[in-house]
């Protein structure tokens, strides 16, 4: 007779010191909660820094899931996605002023129905960009990254001067709508509103997203693909079309960002979502390749650090992300949960 398989263990076989490595990650945004409390000392003010941190966070999470997905399963280092955010950006403000007398009413239902076409006009848009971008600049360097980053660079630059041609080349200012302006005042804090839309949005995002790549077919061929595309391939699985469908997907969610980020600044400009890519990185790079989990996460930390280091001790706000991504990665290289291993 032989003996019965090994069980994979659980979290609870494991040690308690295993128990509280695996778990860091997860306490490290309410351990920065903390330390920002104690650092700020004033209760409405350490609020409203949190709030703003949290918008911050959940919308450069938005940009930076369908990126960490791309890099994940496709194995494709995408410098192109910024031009998705600032397409997103510009359609999306397009049609906020193109009803201007439903932004202007006094009305939370036209308001948000204004904030709701835009954003479906930048997520068909921008998938639709998206796919082709994939189909006739990255689909001929797959496996080839130092030609990925050269083509989808010039990809970038190409994109943002067709904004320029179709939009012009200056800023546009605008406003957002009429009940989405202003703050609510709580515990003494002022909280903007359209701060907390934004935190609303990004948790709905991220919730989404889970119950998909869970609870789903689709899902949990995309997941296995990221871990074993090769398995995946050979069970029958054509997926060729799932990467089209997970870079047209990333492609929508950076255009939702940039009308979201637009919104937030109440300025766009073509070179807003190269600009942006930045802090994209660097919440892919420490939340670990491919897990949605893990640049949500990074993202709550780069958006609350920023701004905690910005009400503390402005000059270092300007090198606080990079500091944290290289504390990040000197405690794991990795990132803090990959999926994949980076290659």
């Amino acid at each position: 007779m032989t003996d019965a398989p090994a069980h994979r263990p659980t979290m609870g076989d494991l040690p308690l010191a295993d128990r509280i490595a695996r778990a860091m990650p997860v306490l490290l945004v309410p351990i920065l909660l903390v330390l920002g409390f104690l650092a700020i000392g004033n209760p409405s003010s350490w609020l409203t820094l949190t709030v703003s941190g949290l918008a911050m966070g959940m919308m450069i999470f938005v940009m930076a899931s369908g990126l960490t997905l791309v890099f994940g399963l496709m194995d494709v280092i995408n410098f192109g996605h910024g031009a998705f955010i600032s397409v997103g950006a510009f359609v999306g403000v397009s049609v906020v002023l193109g009803l201007a007398e439903w932004t202007q009413a006094p009305s939370l239902l036209l308001n948000l129905g204004v904030v709701l076409l835009a954003v479906l006009a930048a997520m068909a848009v921008t998938g639709l960009l998206g796919w082709a971008f994939e189909r006739v600049i990255v689909k001929p360097v797959y496996g080839a990254h130092l030609k990925q980053i050269l083509v989808t660079v010039g990809g970038l630059i190409v994109i943002e001067q067709l904004i320029h041609v179709i939009w012009g080349p200056d800023e546009i200012f605008f406003a957002r709508p009429e009940m989405l302006k202003g703050a609510i005042t709580f515990w003494g804090a002022a909280l903007e509103k359209y701060r907390l839309l934004a935190v609303a949005v990004g948790l709905v995002l991220f919730v989404a997203m889970r119950m998909i790549f869970r609870r789903t077919k689709i899902g949990l061929i995309v997941r296995a693909g990221v871990e074993n595309g090769e398995m995946v391939e050979a069970l029958g699985y054509r997926l060729r079309l799932v990467f089209i469908g997970v870079f047209i997907a990333g492609s929508a969610l950076a255009g939702l960002g940039g009308v979201m980020w637009g919104l937030y600044q109440e300025v766009i400009t073509a070179g807003m979502g190269e600009e942006m890519m930045i802090l994209v990185f660097i919440v892919v790079i420490i939340g670990g390749l491919g897990s949605v989990e893990g640049a949500f996460i990074g993202a709550l930390l780069v958006g609350l650090l920023q701004n905690y280091i910005a009400f503390l001790e402005p000059k270092v706000a300007l090198i606080s992300n990079i500091g944290l991504m290289t504390a990040i990665l000197m405690w794991r290289p990795q990132g803090m949960m990959p999926v994949v291993k980076a290659k």
